[in-house]
Formats: structure tokens, C-alpha cells, sequence
């Protein structure tokens, strides 16, 4: 029996091939999260513990804020926060996921797409943690969610996913030819952070050109999503519109990178 491997399509996930080699997805996923808390005393407790310090940390640095907030600012932060934390996860892992696996990619062939894509899960694993965290807090606060928003959490939660897939399938591409995007990852997630509506309304600006700005970042509207539905406020369409513009136009274009140099991964890698 003769198996050929054709080429694929530059814009195309390879959405038969992906579900066919589907139990893959679960075995890099659960290998991941085991490797990630393998001998720590506190295990997954780890993924709770960072929003909790975050929370407090811009809690105490912003405790006099007047960003006019209709809700207490720790729920503010801490929804943005763990929302935030799937970019910032996802595409650190993805990013570095091809060099990692290097050994695998060599050995046998199978979708490359599912390393990044289980890299990012696992991000999605810690996100599901720490949502007791944030639900908790609504609770002390007394806060109570309209039910006509409910479709906001989901919306914002594949939202983050896809903005995360795009810059990571990228990022991954780009580290295996280029190895210098090691460094440059981490530098990238630090000034997105600092760019991305986390411990701040993008509202805060006065300025109309500023906000727009802003708004490209892929997880402005996947965070603007997810704390609607908590805090109620109104959505902006036009700084959504630009940030869901923004997922689409990464998620193109690192298909297309990773797919483009995909035949390369096995000698380089």
C-alpha cells in the first residue's frame, strides 16, 4: 500500500487531516500539562496563584484610579487578566513548540498544525483553572451578570483562541529558520501586555486615534467580549471591528508562513 503526501494548501488548516489525527491533539495536550507541573510542590495551583498576585499587584498600584469603572477594579483586572494569559501562554508555547518537538517532527509524519494547536490548549487548560477564581470574586462583589450577555463569554473565549492561533502558528514557523525569535517572543508579550486593555479601559485615551491604535491588537475584542458580560459595558463596533480584522489578518497570514515552510521544519528544526 503506497501513501503519497501532497503538498497543502497555503490557506488551508487541513481540516480532515487535523480530524483524522485528532487523538494526537489529546496526546500532546495532556504530555504538556503534565511536563509543565511535573514535580512542583503546589501543582495546578500555580495557574491560580499568578492572576491572584497580578489582581493585587495593580490592585494596590492603581487603588486611587478614575478610569470611572462600573465595577470594583480587582474584577476589572483579574477578567482581563486571565483572558489575557491564553495570548500570552499560547503563543510563548506555540512559539517555541516546533524547536521543542524537533525529535517527533523527525521521526514520523503527521499534521505539524497540532503542535502549536496543543500548545495553545494547554493555555486554554490553564484559563479553564482560574475561571473559578474570577467567579468567586463576582460572587464576594456581589456582581450579577445580565443573562441577555451570556453569549459574550463564549464569543470572547474563541475569540482569544483564534487571536492566539494566528501569531503562534507564525511564531512557530518563523523560530524554527530564525532562532532569534527566542528572544524575541518574550519582549513581544511583555509590550502587548502593556498594549492590550488588561489593567486599563482602552476608553482612558482621549484620544480618538490612540484607541483605534490600540485596538489592532488581536485580544482587544476577545477582552472587551469576555468583560462585557461582566461588567456590562457597551461595546465600542468600530475598535472591535478593527481588533476582529486584526485576528483574521494573523490568522491568514501564519497559516500561510507555517504552511510555506512546513516542507523545511524537518531539517531545520
Amino acid at each position: 500500500m503506497e501513501y503519497e503526501i501532497k503538498p497543502k494548501e497555503k490557506f488551508g488548516l487541513g481540516l480532515k487531516e487535523l480530524w483524522d489525527a485528532r487523538e494526537l491533539f489529546y496526546f500532546f495536550t495532556w504530555r504538556d500539562i503534565r511536563v509543565k507541573y511535573k514535580q512542583t510542590f503546589l501543582g495546578f495551583a500555580w495557574a491560580i496563584i499568578q492572576p491572584i498576585l497580578m489582581t493585587l499587584i495593580f490592585s494596590l498600584i492603581f487603588i486611587k484610579n478614575d478610569f470611572n469603572l462600573n465595577v470594583p477594579y480587582p474584577i476589572f483586572v483579574c477578567s482581563g487578566f486571565i483572558l489575557w494569559n491564553i495570548f500570552a501562554t499560547g503563543i510563548s508555547s506555540a512559539g517555541n513548540s516546533m524547536v521543542t518537538n524537533a525529535n517527533i517532527i523527525k521521526k514520523i509524519y503527521f499534521p505539524r498544525l497540532i503542535i502549536p494547536i496543543s500548545s495553545i490548549l494547554v493555555s486554554l487548560f490553564d484559563f479553564i483553572m482560574t475561571l473559578p477564581l474570577l467567579i468567586g470574586m463576582m460572587i464576594y462583589y456581589k456582581i450579577c451578570p445580565s443573562l441577555g450577555n451570556v453569549w459574550m463569554l463564549p464569543c470572547g473565549i474563541l475569540l482569544a483562541i483564534f487571536g492566539t492561533l494566528g501569531p503562534g502558528f507564525l511564531l512557530a514557523a518563523l523560530n524554527v529558520k530564525y532562532r532569534d525569535f527566542r528572544y524575541v517572543i518574550p519582549f513581544l508579550i511583555q509590550f502587548l501586555f502593556f498594549a492590550s486593555p488588561v489593567m486599563y479601559p482602552i476608553i482612558s485615551f482621549e484620544n480618538r486615534w490612540v484607541q483605534e491604535l490600540l485596538a489592532i491588537n488581536p485580544m482587544y475584542c476577545a477582552i472587551a467580549l469576555f468583560r462585557a458580560f461582566v461588567t456590562g459595558r457597551v461595546l465600542d463596533p468600530v475598535l472591535c471591528s478593527i481588533s476582529f480584522a486584526s485576528v483574521i489578518f494573523f490568522l491568514i497570514m501564519g497559516i500561510y508562513v507555517f504552511r510555506k515552510t512546513e516542507s523545511y521544519f524537518a531539517d531545520l528544526a
